[in-house]
């Protein structure tokens, strides 16, 4: 009876274990082939639907199926980016010497240089020994607060992407989080550091890839480009308005009053001063932000400052880092996501596709609303702040809305670079989830508990009506005092 009994109990576990594997087995089916179906229904409406020429159609569903790639797929969106950039070229749409025109313009050799600058300073630790000096002199929560805010944007001056800092300023973090026992303090020590490091990154031309993209875009459209200091005078105001709103929204939304003014004790840093190799990593880096910063003076190709600044801090024995272990820790990965989105947005652009397909749409739109900047302004920034919803990639959502909203009103007497500019610096808001950024997927997966999505939902919430405030009043009042208006 016993041996019938397990037999039994072995056969009702077989084929409760068969009906398990069939229902995996459908719901990979239906994981995998709903984006298949979707993009074909796309790609259907758009050959049918749309009065284009064949190139203008061809390169829409291009991008159509890249972006469903983008939003739904488990693929990774460098390979989807690369695949689309192939796409083009073997439909004829763009050609083989744009491709590898993309991959080596300056640019790129900017954002190359500027990883390796990072690499060293990262090796020195001269960035978390500075930033702990000033840390740890402060004594209540709201004055760390502050602080940690100010280093966090003097980040973005010299350190490449998002992620970058994220990886850099992740040990200052962990230091401090370990001398806090407060579990609703660390909570929002948590979401200030990958908030500021996002909402800081647009003060830089090299904070984002996302800036390199629309640089390039605006250049291809006729208009000048911006150089380093440039973007930093455009830039840099709106980044520290909001990296500094978005600090007392935390504090005021996370904290108690009486949390805000506790008093912490926080680990002095050692009294010994500076290594020979920091006080040299410390001044080249600072002649490089100075060679940026002047570049209209003296002339000099920023991307060639960049290289010569690395070059010279990667020399032994004065170097914490040879060259070939800097060059390591470059994201290759962002250089040819870059390259392969520049040239989609190129190709949207120059094959008509873009003015195609939105001017129908902003045709349905009243007639007096489009005549009005302020509604653009309102417009193109709800779809830039939303954007992250969808495509979780700052660099994609640029390479998808610049080509999309910019030449279509550009052809309305609104200027192209002030568009990109305003799309840019709104997709930089993407809080909303742990998969919107790589530095709040980051700092969300660490050994002790930081913050929860229901966290991010509620910042988001608060931080959505500021940042729209900002980008109206930065497009249509602040950024004209700089010559770049939207009319």
């Amino acid at each position: 009876m016993t041996m019938l009994s397990s037999s039994s109990s072995a056969e009702l576990a077989m084929a409760g274990g068969s009906r398990f594997d069939h229902w995996r087995f459908a719901g990979t089916v239906l994981r995998l082939g709903s984006p298949i179906l979707i993009a074909i229904g796309i790609a259907a409406a758009i050959w049918l639907g749309l009065p284009l020429d064949a190139r203008a159609k061809t390169a829409l569903i291009v991008f159509a199926l890249a972006i469903v790639g983008w939003c739904l797929a488990s693929l990774d969106d460098t390979l989807i980016a690369l695949a689309a950039a192939a796409a083009l070229v073997l439909c004829g749409l763009a050609s083989t010497r744009n491709l590898h025109a993309a991959l080596g313009n300056e640019l790129t050799w900017l954002l190359i240089g500027a990883f390796i600058i990072a690499a060293v300073l990262r090796a020195s630790g001269l960035t978390e020994r500075l930033a702990s000096a000033v840390l740890s002199r402060t004594r209540s929560v709201r004055a760390l607060f502050l602080a940690a805010t100010g280093v966090i944007v003097a980040t973005a001056l010299f350190v490449p992407s998002t992620s970058g800092r994220a990886a850099l300023l992740l040990p200052v973090y962990l230091a401090l989080a370990a001398g806090i026992d407060d579990r609703r303090i660390r909570r929002a020590l948590a979401l200030l550091f990958p908030t500021v490091i996002l909402l800081s990154a647009g003060g830089t031309l090299i904070g984002a890839g996302a800036h390199l993209i629309a640089i390039e875009m605006i250049q291809r459209s006729g208009g000048a480009g911006h150089g380093y200091l440039g973007w930093l005078l455009l830039g840099m105001p709106l980044a520290v308005l909001a990296s500094f709103g978005a600090t007392f929204i935390i504090l005021f939304a996370f904290l108690r009053p009486a949390e805000r003014a506790h008093v912490i004790e926080l680990p002095s840093t050692s009294a010994e001063s500076l290594s020979g190799r920091q006080l040299y990593v410390g001044a080249l880096v600072i002649l490089v932000v100075i060679g940026w910063c002047t570049q209209p003076v003296h002339g000099v190709d920023a991307a060639l400052v960049t290289l010569c600044g690395a070059i010279a801090l990667t020399l032994k024995p004065l170097a914490p880092l040879s060259m070939k272990q800097a060059v390591k820790s470059v994201e290759w990965q962002l250089i040819l996501f870059l390259a392969a989105t520049t040239l989609m947005g190129q190709t949207l652009i120059e094959t008509g596709a873009a003015n195609g397909l939105l001017r129908p749409l902003l045709g349905a739109l009243p007639q007096d609303a489009l005549a009005n900047p302020m509604m653009v302004a309102a417009l193109v920034s709800t779809v830039a702040l939303l954007s992250h919803l969808l495509i979780t990639s700052r660099s994609a959502r640029a390479t998808v809305l610049i080509p999309l909203l910019a030449p279509p009103l550009a052809a309305l007497s609104y200027d192209f670079g002030a568009l990109a500019m305003l799309i840019v610096m709104g997709t930089g808001f993407c809080q909303s989830l742990p998969v919107s950024a790589k530095p709040v997927a980051l700092y969300a997966d660490l050994e002790h508990e930081t913050y929860r999505p229901r966290d991010l939902i509620g910042l988001s919430l608060l931080l959505l009506p500021m940042m729209g405030v900002l980008l109206m009043v930065f497009s249509l009042w602040i950024w004209p005092l700089f010559g770049l208006s939207l009319r």
